[in-house]
């Protein structure tokens, strides 16, 4: 999956998430939370190596 892949799919699916009940969302929303934390803190440690 290339980052434009998961760029386009952030939006839809931040949408979805605040469809949802309150106790989902915030779940929902750790979720995106780590998963772009380490997107990012990988991004950081290949141009380290580079």
């Amino acid at each position: 999956m290339t980052p434009d892949d998961t760029d386009g799919a952030l939006l839809p699916r931040l949408r979805v998430i605040e469809e949802q009940p309150l106790e989902a969302r915030a779940t929902a929303y750790a979720q995106v939370h780590d998963e772009l934390k380490l997107r990012l803190e990988g991004g950081d440690s290949a141009g380290a190596d580079a």
